[in-house]
């Protein structure tokens, strides 16, 4: 897209202005901008940096396909939520993992945490809630109807238990 102001090069900066609750969107190059006087942060989260990392790690298609045998956790779900299901996604996504651990544990393939050797207790119930959630979804996504109130009961009855 050329910058809406020279139409000479192309527009970098995309700004969107609520003029008396009308909606306005301009297209600038990086020159337009700063003669209007706009300045630029460059700002990136280390979500962006992780995900162009692991995207530059592998095709996009072998991500999409990768899902824990456990949970049930796909590798797009932990991509957007930036939380791991279980502990055994670490084998599950490993592959994809590793630089990422690698690189955040200062050359450590595993996580060694605050305290090294310290076990953290695995929670049953919070791991039955993750999967019952996820049949939940798929349910209801398949529009399986009667499986979907199955699994909402159950659910249910887990919050009871708690």
């Amino acid at each position: 897209m050329l910058c809406q102001r020279c139409k000479k090069h192309e527009a970098t900066i995309h700004l969107t202005d609520l003029v008396k609750g009308e909606k306005r969107e301009r297209h600038l190059c990086q020159r337009c901008a700063s003669e209007e006087g706009i300045t630029v942060k460059q700002q990136v989260s280390i979500n962006e940096v992780l995900n162009s990392f692991l995207m530059s790690q592998a095709t996009v298609q072998e991500l999409a396909q990768l899902k824990c045998p456990e949970c049930g956790m796909t590798f797009v779900e932990f991509r957007s939520q930036g939380l791991l299901g279980c502990p055994q996604d670490y084998d599950a996504f490993g592959e994809a993992l590793a630089n990422v651990i690698q690189r955040a544990q200062d050359g450590q393939l595993q996580h060694t945490g605050k305290r090294p050797g310290e076990s953290i207790p695995f929670d049953p119930v919070l791991q039955k809630r993750l999967l019952i959630q996820r049949q939940l979804r798929d349910a209801v996504e398949t529009e399986d109807y009667e499986r979907a109130a199955e699994l909402r009961d159950q659910l249910a009855e887990l919050d009871k238990q708690s």
